[in-house]
């Protein structure tokens, strides 16, 4: 498998454990539009649940929301997709700077864990560490349980 068949942030931050990235918010969303549609209509004790304000907000949420990964994006709003070195490596894990980088500040600080991530890069490589963190993913863990706030 190549690192482009994951979904991952080249600051470090794995996208597939975020519920934007993965698109999971966008899915049930989607679902939860589908399976409220019409339920105000025979449940009386709704009466004071903007219910069409409720569904605005999952039609957004459904239709518009979603994160691209920054790998898709055009418009970097971070330091790191504008650092040369990361272009260079394709993913700041691999850079011997990433514990000081001033670039990957905001990563370090509200994703600690990323530290980890370097030193199992260093370990195992790139693709074994994203295989690593798939399956993470895929066994439920999400970035905002773990993120610091």
């Amino acid at each position: 498998m190549g690192v482009t068949e994951y979904a991952y942030g080249v600051c470090g931050v794995f996208c597939e454990q975020c519920a934007s990235g993965n698109g999971r918010i966008k899915e049930l969303a989607k679902e939860l539009r589908r399976l409220t549609v019409g339920l105000i209509d025979y449940r009386p004790e709704f009466d004071e649940f903007d219910f069409d304000e409720f569904q605005k907000g999952l039609e957004w949420l459904d239709e518009s929301y979603g994160c691209p990964t920054c790998l898709k994006r055009e418009d970097y709003w971070c330091g790191v997709m504008r650092c040369e070195k990361a272009k260079e490596l394709g993913n700041c894990l691999l850079c011997d700077e990433y514990p000081e980088c001033p670039h990957t500040d905001y990563m370090r600080n509200r994703y600690p864990f990323v530290l980890d991530h370097h030193k199992r890069v260093k370990e195992v490589g790139l693709e074994q560490h994203f295989r690593e963190e798939r399956e993470r993913a895929e066994s439920g863990l999400l970035l905002h349980d773990i993120r610091k706030y």
